[in-house]
């Protein structure tokens, strides 16, 4: 059964740009890159968040065959404390809105862009995120 997000994956095809562009955003280096361990460019991946989820970059060169190269059907919302201001950051980094922010019942908000480099990224607020977290002893 799926237990949780793993990794996530986003494809770029310019990876040295991609990477220096969510460093920016999420205010953390990848803390591993191929081209480090020695195994040539095409993948970094960052840990972020409470639980320290993987989000991973990978050239589009080693995408699957058929994989389409505009933003697909599937949306991964993060969870954020201010959707608003989380959406403004991005828009000024320079991904474009695709979904303004949304209302979708008492404690859950969401807003999509995509990144500048074809990736649609979901943000959202919701609270039975932080009621999980809060149960496991997170830090609100």
């Amino acid at each position: 059964m799926l237990r949780g997000i793993s990794t996530m994956n986003l494809w770029a095809e310019d990876l040295p740009a991609a990477a220096r562009w969510y460093t920016e955003l999420l205010g953390v280096e990848p803390y591993f890159s191929s081209e480090a361990a020695g195994r040539g460019s095409g993948y970094v991946e960052f840990r972020i968040g409470d639980y320290q989820h993987e989000l991973g970059i990978i050239d589009r060169r080693f995408a699957p065959p058929g994989l389409a190269a505009e933003p697909g059907g599937v949306v991964v919302y993060w969870h954020v404390d201010d959707v608003t201001a989380t959406l403004e950051r991005l828009v000024l980094l320079g991904a474009r809105q695709l979904e303004a922010v949304t209302e979708r019942g008492p404690g859950f908000v969401t807003a999509s862009v995509v990144d500048p480099f074809g990736n649609v990224l979901g943000i959202m607020y919701n609270r039975h995120y932080l009621d999980i977290l809060a149960n496991r002893g997170g830090v609100l």
